[in-house]
């Protein structure tokens, strides 16, 4: 009797570390990642670590090599050095096919002369899956898409045919879903609203999702953690928040959003305030404040109304050109104005 509880108590401890494991360690991991094409470096040795359960997203410009990478952890290329870990197990050398994710493309792929439900339904047969009808049924429903079942592709609309392109993604169980550039051909209405329902279909299915995309305020509003990629190289991998807040290059504060070059430091136009010339501020280091605003004086060139808020550009008689973006109730300066530009010196981005 001692030797069975002694027993038990081995395989309970042996589950709980096994549960430990897979509930703390990477999904997805990137260990000093070269890709080289003929006569260029796509992707030169990053190292990444994608927590499982996250909405992870690769940013960056045209031809940073944000695509590649994702077309190295689906198994489409081939690296030329380093490692792709998925549950902790090497897979380079295995084919797309043999790697459970699953990829999302910028057009969708769908069938045009299947139904949705066929689509869905597609991957689970070449599988040889049991249990497709409830499975597809779910995953329909999962993505919003009951009672559209029967329609083919171009009998729904763009964000419809996306939500098929996923389901036929989720359906697999995929331990990760790579999307890319999945939001690139909806207008920009549609484009929003889908942002905020790929975020909570995300959590509902609690799969992994690493998104490659160019678009900072996609990237922004979707991630709960994001890497920045500049020519092969990760720049900086964080909380939007932080990278956003706390830039580590100037290339990283410019991609993530304007900012305003003044003596060196940045600025967000967000940070700024507009004041009439002469007006003291209750932070002018005359008011004895410990962290007194920065200043500098110049004249309004002109605006830009964007409908929640207005942009007033402002040329400094330092010779630069900057932008305060302002309240629309703020925004009471027309070109020609003398101002004071004015922001927080916690506000500064400063880099070596």
């Amino acid at each position: 009797m001692a030797e069975l509880r002694s027993s038990a108590s081995a395989h309970a401890a042996q589950v709980l570390r096994y549960y430990f494991y897979y509930s703390m360690a990477p999904i997805l991991e990137l260990r000093k990642l070269v890709k080289h094409f003929p006569g260029q470096q796509a992707v030169r040795e990053i190292s990444l670590v994608i927590p499982r359960g996250s909405f992870f997203s690769l940013l960056g410009p045209s031809g940073c090599g944000k695509t590649t990478t994702l077309r190295l952890i689906a198994g489409f290329e081939q690296p030329t050095s380093g490692d792709v870990l998925l549950n902790g197990e090497i897979v380079n050398q295995r084919q797309p096919y043999e790697r459970n994710v699953s990829t999302v493309f910028q057009n969708y792929a769908l069938f045009p002369h299947l139904t949705a439900r066929a689509n869905v339904e597609f991957g689970l047969k070449r599988h040889r899956a049991t249990d497709i009808g409830r499975r597809v049924r779910e995953v329909l429903e999962l993505v919003g898409l009951t009672g559209k079942e029967t329609r083919r592709p171009a009998q729904l609309s763009g964000g419809e045919r996306q939500r098929v392109a996923l389901a036929r993604s989720l359906v697999l169980q995929p331990d990760v879903l790579l999307l890319d550039e999945p939001l690139a051909a909806l207008d920009p209405k549609l484009r929003k609203q889908m942002r905020v329902e790929l975020k909570a279909l995300q959590r509902r299915a609690g799969v992994t999702f690493l998104l490659v995309t160019h678009d900072q305020e996609e990237a922004l509003s979707m991630s709960d953690h994001l890497a920045v990629m500049n020519e092969g190289r990760i720049e900086q991998v964080g909380s939007p928040e932080d990278v956003y807040l706390r830039p580590r290059s100037r290339f990283v504060a410019g991609f993530l959003g304007a900012v305003n070059w003044i003596s060196g430091a940045g600025i967000r136009p967000e940070a700024v305030r507009l004041l009439p010339a002469g007006e003291v501020t209750p932070g002018d280091a005359t008011s004895g404040d410990a962290t007194p605003d920065r200043r500098a004086p110049g004249v309004v060139t002109g605006s830009v109304f964007l409908g929640d808020c207005v942009q007033v550009l402002v040329r400094l008689h330092s010779g630069e050109d900057t932008v305060a973006q302002l309240p629309r109730r703020a925004a009471l300066f027309q070109p020609g104005d003398p101002v004071q530009f004015t922001w927080s010196a916690a506000d500064e981005m400063t880099f070596p």
